[in-house]
């Protein structure tokens, strides 16, 4: 009887590491944070009245190119990733999903995302998607490697996903999409060099050059992250401007771009990477705050 309970166990266990693996492979919180981001400019196009059912489908298709895009991207770094502490961990590394599978799966997720916004988005949104899949993947990527341009060229799609949301209800482009776009756009900029300042030790040894200045951790480049931070602050109240929510919720942004900016202070100040840490955290609670007061403002 232990001899059966014993084999079962072992017969489990590889299944579930290759779903773990899998999963894994998915950046499923990155891809989380990605629909969302789309979800938000889906409400928005809405105008308050959301077809909960065709959102829900939409952010599946979503999903499914956003996971196609973070394989490819996978797949492209599997050599970069064995030499950084922070990915080394990853199932490609590890041996424990190979190139020909990985591929397939980047497919079959390309396709299922594909046929899903094909039938219930917009040709612009789904035109729009394979754009950001095009650039993340064979555009950014590579780019890691070469110059700090890479983050200029990955803050494309990754302020997107909103556009995309909007697109998926109206199917145009307008000052609306791009309002949501152009916020996104500049706060990724600290929140990339954030991180970048944080890991640049690890991503020296792979080659990645993402901090905008030869120097790296200075003044120089805390100076640059506080510019592109600045921008946030007028483009707070253009969503309120142009329609697209209420005052309120420009209030909050507004006050959430000036704490954004503290920060980004903060760091020009001690050029640390405790300060570069507290910026990563403050750019990952801005974003979702911001969009939440705009829907927010906008159902009510």
């Amino acid at each position: 009887m232990c001899n059966l309970q014993t084999q079962n166990i072992h017969i489990k266990t590889p299944l579930a590491s290759i779903i773990k693996a899998y999963f894994k492979l998915t950046k499923f919180r990155l891809t989380s944070t990605v629909a969302f981001s789309s979800g938000m400019g889906y409400i928005l196009a809405e105008h308050g009245k959301v077809d909960w059912l065709n959102l829900c489908i939409f952010l599946i298709g979503g999903f499914c190119i956003t996971v196609s895009a973070n394989i490819i991207n996978q797949i492209i770094e599997r050599d970069s990733d064995k030499l950084m502490k922070r990915t080394a961990n990853r199932p490609m590394p590890l041996g424990l999903i190979g190139l020909n599978e990985a591929m397939v799966t980047s497919i079959l997720f390309l396709i299922a995302g594909i046929v899903i916004l094909a039938v219930f988005s917009t040709l612009n949104a789904l035109i729009l998607s394979l754009i950001s899949l095009i650039l993340y993947s064979f555009v950014y990527t590579p780019l890691k490697t070469i110059s700090p341009i890479a983050v200029f060229v990955g803050a494309f799609p990754g302020a997107f996903p909103p556009m995309i949301g909007w697109l998926a209800v109206s199917g145009e482009y307008g000052w609306e999409p791009g309002i949501l776009f152009a916020i996104q756009f500049f706060w990724q900029f600290p929140h990339f060099w954030a991180i970048a300042w944080v890991l640049d030790e690890d991503y020296k040894k792979a080659g990645i050059k993402l901090l905008p200045t030869k120097e790296g951790r200075n003044k120089h480049t805390a100076s640059i992250i506080m510019t592109y931070t600045l921008c946030l602050l007028p483009l707070s109240f253009l969503p309120y401007l142009f329609g697209v929510c209420g005052i309120y919720s420009a209030y909050i942004a507004f006050a959430c771009s000036i704490l954004f900016f503290f920060q980004t202070l903060y760091l020009w100040k001690e050029c640390t990477v405790k300060a570069a840490l507290l910026l990563m955290f403050g750019s990952f609670l801005y974003l979702p705050i911001v969009q939440i007061a705009f829907v927010l403002d906008k159902i009510y």
